[in-house]
């Protein structure tokens, strides 16, 4: 299988409190991690990774989702499959938070959402039902090991 072309922009929010995620967020690794999450029939992605303040994340999730916090991560989705567009947008303040909650490294969890959000770039959806949920972390579960790390459901 070949492996898909992916053209990756990394932007974050202009702030003092970005430093430890530009560190947890190496551009090589944040292309690995993408690159895993891209099914068979992707052979071109170009994604937007976007790391953002709490006000900058709470206003995008409540202007697109109508959810009046910030959460974790959203999801863009332009096109599918094989030429995937999507901008993920991560709010840092919730995923550091997050981390420190699971005791997990934030480099870590920024991984499994970066996998997650690409899944909802390429059409999986956990909200729509009780198996397409369990399909999800399953499919979450097994990208991340492959890299190399914990499966981020187990408690």
């Amino acid at each position: 299988m070949a492996t898909p072309s992916l053209r990756l922009s990394l932007q974050f929010a202009r702030s003092p409190e970005m430093a430890p995620h530009r560190a947890a967020l190496p551009r090589a690794q944040v292309l690995r991690w993408l690159r895993a999450a891209l099914g068979a029939d992707v052979r071109l992605a170009e994604i937007a990774v976007r790391v953002v303040g709490a006000d900058e994340g709470r206003q995008l999730n409540r202007d697109y989702r109508g959810k009046d916090y910030a959460t974790n991560v959203l999801t863009f989705d332009y096109s599918g499959a094989p030429q995937l567009a999507a901008d993920l947008v991560l709010c840092a303040p919730v995923v550091a938070r997050e981390a420190a909650e699971l005791a997990k490294p934030l480099a870590q969890h920024y991984a499994h959402l970066l996998v997650h959000g690409a899944l909802h770039a390429q059409g999986w959806d956990h909200e729509t039902g009780e198996q397409e949920a369990e399909a999800m972390e399953a499919r979450e579960t097994a990208i991340l090991a492959a890299l190399g790390m914990p499966d981020p459901y187990a408690r």
